[in-house]
């Protein structure tokens, strides 16, 4: 099955703009810019056939294209990245079985994220689409409701049903866990924005208006689930690493300190 992973990058992020090129101090002392890092990241999986930055800004275009991107360009009319995939997806008329949407502010996604997803989709020709779900240790956990208190918005959360089919996603700390009875393992899961979906899902998403949750939430796969499509949660492990997106100006100093570590 040929499997393509598509990273889709907006300068107009409206909590940090110009997110994608912002430069992370790496553990030699160099600097790379988040996309680079997300498109190396993409490349370390196995299982890809190929990898696209895909963007509406020409600056993002430019820097892809420096360090050796295949870049696809789509409309300043996506609202958020699977619109951009699926636009993508008809402007460069690829020709996948699984399309692979690995954010390009997630550069910490390690390689078996993505291939367990795409082994996911390959392996239950029921699955239309697939995402990683993390279960939070103490540090991790610590930082989304850090976060919350402080009226930031962290980390998105995921609970599912017994097949793994996703009953929900928020930027809220989901389940509610009493802070005098927190248990062992926590019960409460990372939702890792990466998704493999296959080709008829994503085009049926391009077809689509937001939903209200989707709207209050802002979270792009909601849709899925308002439209009764099923999204199946693939729980991964971390393997002792600390996973954390860049969503806002703060999370910089995280993500340089996990390299660093």
């Amino acid at each position: 099955m040929k499997t393509v992973i598509l990273i889709p990058a907006r300068y107009a992020s409206t909590r940090y703009p110009g997110k994608p090129l912002v430069k992370l101090t790496q553990p030699d002392g160099s600097q790379k810019s988040l996309i680079q890092m997300s498109y190396e990241a993409a490349n370390s999986a196995k299982g890809a056939d190929a990898v696209y930055v895909t963007t509406d800004d020409e600056r993002i275009a430019d820097a892809a294209r420096a360090f050796g991107a295949d870049v696809i360009m789509t409309s300043e009319d996506c609202a958020n990245g699977t619109e951009r995939c699926s636009e993508a997806m008809k402007n460069a008329n690829l020709e996948a079985d699984i399309i692979v949407n690995l954010q390009g502010d997630a550069p910490l996604t390690p390689p078996w994220f993505v291939e367990a997803l795409i082994e996911a989709v390959k392996n239950d020709p029921n699955v239309g689409m697939a995402t990683p779900v993390l279960r939070c240790d103490a540090q991790t956990y610590a930082h989304f409701t850090e976060d919350r208190r402080n009226g930031r918005v962290g980390g998105t959360t995921a609970v599912f049903n017994a097949q793994n089919d996703a009953l929900y996603f928020s930027k809220e700390v989901l389940p509610y866990v009493d802070p005098g009875k927190m248990p062992e393992p926590l019960p409460v899961f990372h939702h890792v924005g990466v998704y493999a979906y296959r080709p008829d899902a994503l085009a049926a998403y391009g077809t689509w208006s937001a939903g209200p949750l989707e709207s209050l939430e802002g979270l792009e796969q909601l849709r899925f689930l308002e439209n009764g499509h099923p999204i199946r949660c693939v729980e991964v492990d971390g393997k002792g690493r600390v996973f954390w997106e860049l969503n806002n100006p703060e999370d910089v100093a995280r993500i340089e300190s996990v390299l660093k570590a």
